[in-house]
């Protein structure tokens, strides 16, 4: 039996890389849901454009009767939900609009997840996974030692990771209430192909090859645990495969910079790839006010999702750095219509400042 996934959000960064590995690596259907604001790219999903096992669809998560019309339609076997607000930045300016998308889009996707799922038979019921995608970020800071686990409290500190902490609530109160099969996982910050140029790595990138001063908020101490996308991609597909529902797994590569550490090696990569006549491109990084509430170090212990998944971050630091900057070199065209597309609204300028989540 040939299984069908539905991906939400799946224009966006991790969604088109979730996309991309089901079509092209599985034996699967895929119908990939987006609602294709600012952050949601075609050209992501270009090389599974034509496939014919793969289907796009414009829709808006907090649309529940349309939602559940594409679920009856589609019939989908696990569902990776995706679909989120997720820059922190735009978070503190605009909360409405993610208080929106992940808290009223999740609990109304839920709804007609829950009507489709009491639909199935009694077979494809219980086989049914729906996947929710998570963050680290829910868990609020750490001090300088320790790490996040499954059992660690809540303490979100800005609108964006309160607005997931609490799409990770009506998530488990579905499954308690109701039944209804679905499992969460927590990822540390990601990186690689096709992220929005509004987040650290590609906004480094991109203001050092177009001259402009790299912004550090605070004084760089900040840490965060990166991990690449396609380990992310194995992740969310262990998950669905191998996870019990109404459970949480936490994924990160221990792989701990401080920003601006972080924001020095990535203009190292840069000297050696594009050298600029003027000089290394670290000469551009200057520090800025903090952000509001910003978080001062976060880390991940994966070791249960090691151990119950058989997951294991795969993709090393040093290579996986190298090509994610290698293709933003390439993909400049992609990087300035991302840009022009993401304008603000008031001042008409990209979102630079985030250079921290």
């Amino acid at each position: 039996m040939v299984t069908t996934y539905l991906v939400t959000g799946g224009a966006g960064f991790i969604g088109s890389a979730l996309v991309r590995h089901l079509v092209l690596t599985r034996d699967a259907d895929v119908v990939t849901v987006d609602k294709l604001t600012y952050a949601g790219s075609l050209a992501a999903l270009a090389s599974v454009a034509g496939h014919p096992r793969h289907r796009f669809v414009v829709a808006d998560v907090a649309d529940g009767p349309g939602v559940f019309a594409l679920l009856a339609e589609t019939q989908p076997d696990v569902i990776f939900h995706l679909a989120a607000e997720s820059h922190v930045d735009r978070s503190i300016t605009r909360p409405a609009d993610f208080i929106h998308t992940n808290l009223v889009g999740t609990a109304t996707l839920l709804q007609a997840v829950l009507s489709y799922w009491e639909s199935l038979e009694a077979g494809r019921a219980q086989r049914f996974r729906l996947v929710h995608a998570s963050t680290d970020e829910v868990f609020g800071s750490l001090g300088p030692v320790g790490a996040f686990t499954e059992a660690s409290p809540y303490r979100p500190s800005s609108p964006y990771s309160a607005s997931k902490a609490g799409a990770d609530h009506l998530v488990r109160a579905w499954h308690r209430t109701w039944g209804l099969p679905a499992l969460l996982l927590h990822a540390s910050n990601c990186y690689g192909p096709f992220q929005h140029p509004e987040k650290l790595i590609p906004t480094v990138i991109t203001r050092a090859l177009a001259g402009l001063p790299i912004p550090v908020y605070g004084t760089g101490e900040n840490i965060r645990d990166w991990l690449h996308v396609d380990d992310q991609v194995q992740a969310l597909v262990r998950a669905a495969e191998g996870g019990r529902p109404g459970e949480s797994y936490l994924v990160g590569a221990r792989n701990e910079r401080r920003n601006i550490d972080l924001v020095r090696e990535i203009c190292g990569v840069l000297d050696h790839l594009h050298p600029d006549p003027a000089g290394p491109y670290a000469r551009l990084a200057h520090f800025v006010g903090d952000r509001p509430g910003h978080d001062f170090r976060y880390a991940v212990d994966p070791s249960r999702a090691e151990r119950e998944l058989g997951w294991r971050a795969s993709v090393l630091w040093s290579a996986g750095l190298r090509a994610t900057v290698e293709w933003y070199l390439a993909n400049a065209t992609w990087v300035g219509e991302m840009l022009a597309s993401s304008a603000d609204d008031v001042t008409g300028q990209p979102p630079w400042d985030d250079i921290s989540n």
